[in-house]
């Protein structure tokens, strides 16, 4: 309930930074579920970061796969609304190392 009110405020635009963290979060979590592993580090900053994804875990220092965005672009692809091409042709979104195409991820939830 919270998450569809959180989203309702987004589509209005209208959304706070509550509302970005809570829905930043809540989608990082449907992704760690549908691509468990540490090979890949996902950053929305200011609101959250999580590993995801098979592949040789990552310990120390810089991640050697990072894909770093802003909430409303996370936010967007989760939801199916842009896809991973449209996102990085914008230059919103920034992705170095193996395996941080999202394309077969994505979307974690269709609206």
């Amino acid at each position: 309930m919270e998450m569809d009110e959180a989203l309702r405020r987004y589509d209005a635009g209208e959304a706070g930074r509550a509302d970005l963290k809570l829905l930043v979060k809540e989608l990082l979590k449907l992704l760690v579920a549908k691509a468990p592993g540490h090979a890949v580090e996902v950053r929305v900053p200011p609101y959250g970061a999580v590993q995801a994804i098979e592949g040789p875990r990552h310990t120390r220092g810089t991640p050697g796969a990072v894909i770093e965005m802003p909430a409303e672009m996370w936010i967007d692809l989760a939801l199916g609304r842009t896809t991973w091409a449209e996102a990085r042709a914008t230059g919103k979104v920034r992705a170095s190392g193996e395996r941080t195409d999202l394309t077969a991820l994505l979307p974690l939830l269709k609206l």
